[in-house]
């Protein structure tokens, strides 16, 4: 019998307080190309004179509301890397911070038992770490993977049962 370890979040992080499910941590690329292909830019802007912010862009976009100069967003922001990305459809919400390689599973049809991954994201699971005993945390579906099948046992979230490849 392999220990869950330590949850850091003392159940009250990364962690679905509906549904008691843990979300889940994977690295972004362990997942395939599907989330580079589905996953949203976010981006975050700052005004170009004056450097406050973040701006949004449809927003605040002809000026600065701080230092009130004009903004161009079509010259001032047309070199600015993704500050995330997301996805939120077909019943997932995923994100990835722009300087993290995981990916933060917060809602899924689908789970997996697997241990913590504490301290790095308190609460959370490390969704290849695989536990029989451990905590149900989100994941990714099979059809994520590059040959549809994911490294990890995944189960249906509304019924219990192993969805298999």
């Amino acid at each position: 019998m392999k220990d869950a370890g330590i949850d850091y979040g003392m159940g009250q992080s990364n962690r679905d307080h509906k549904t008691g499910i843990h979300y889940g941590v994977i690295h972004s690329g362990h997942v395939g190309q599907a989330w580079y292909d589905e996953s949203e830019d976010v981006y975050v802007y700052h005004c170009p004179h004056c450097g406050n912010g973040p701006l949004k862009r449809g927003v605040d976009a002809k000026r600065c509301p701080d230092c009130r100069k004009s903004i161009d967003p079509d010259r001032d922001w047309d070199d600015l890397e993704p500050a995330a990305w997301t996805y939120d459809q077909h019943g997932y919400r995923a994100e990835q911070g722009g300087d993290d390689c995981d990916i933060y599973v917060t809602l899924s049809p689908y789970y997996t038992l697997c241990s913590y991954c504490s301290p790095c994201a308190p609460g959370a699971g490390y969704l290849e770490d695989q536990n029989a005993e451990g905590i149900k945390a989100y994941c990714f579906g099979h059809d994520w993977f590059e040959d549809g099948r994911a490294p990890y046992r995944v189960f249906d979230v509304k019924t219990g049962k192993e969805v298999l490849p």
